[in-house]
């Protein structure tokens, strides 16, 4: 919103043409590099699981629960990763995509226990640790909730919003030594 003469208004409260304060940028920063993070493990799953596929065995011969778990894992994978870069260059849309991307993450975890087994021997099976999978998963556990937290918190929002007003000399008050193009 601008006041006379193409100035930015004055905000209530503060003096004409007071400066408004800058958010940070903390919370959209950590929710982005988290986000690649998480791109990363939830991108992890259905690659090893298409490149261990045996030589007879195609996608279509997978239960579909076990193709709709690889599907949710792939897809939060790519929106984690749009939505990371996507904020990284303070794009308000990247928070969102960060916030379906994580969802989707949570959904996916909570979905192969369905598809493989019981929710307690797939937990138990994964808690052990034993191998970099399961590394991967409690990873993407951990990874997914807080890039949902730290990509929905109200600053986030504030410093992807957030434009700054450029205060331009009034005309012919340029910088030292600077004088306006003649016109003739």
């Amino acid at each position: 919103m601008t006041g006379p003469y193409g100035y930015p208004a004055p905000q209530p409260g503060l003096p004409y043409g007071a400066p408004v304060s800058r958010p940070t940028g903390a919370t959209a920063v950590l929710a982005a590099l988290l986000g690649l993070l998480a791109a990363v493990a939830a991108g992890y799953v259905p690659v090893t699981r298409f490149i261990d596929l045996p030589s007879g065995l195609s996608l279509g011969d997978l239960p579909p629960m076990v193709l709709a778990g690889l599907a949710c894992y792939l897809v939060a994978g790519l929106l984690l990763l749009v939505g990371a870069l996507s904020t990284l260059f303070r794009a308000t849309a990247g928070a969102v995509l960060l916030l379906l991307g994580a969802l989707l993450a949570i959904a996916a975890i909570l979905l192969e226990p369905v598809a493989v087994s019981t929710y307690a021997k797939y937990f138990t099976a994964v808690f052990r640790l034993r191998n970099f999978a399961a590394y991967d998963r409690v990873a993407l556990m951990a990874l997914a909730p807080l890039t949902l937290l730290f990509a929905v918190l109200p600053p986030t929002f504030k410093y992807l919003r957030h434009r700054p007003q450029t205060m331009l000399p009034p005309y012919g008050q340029g910088p030292q030594g600077y004088s306006p193009p003649r016109q003739w």
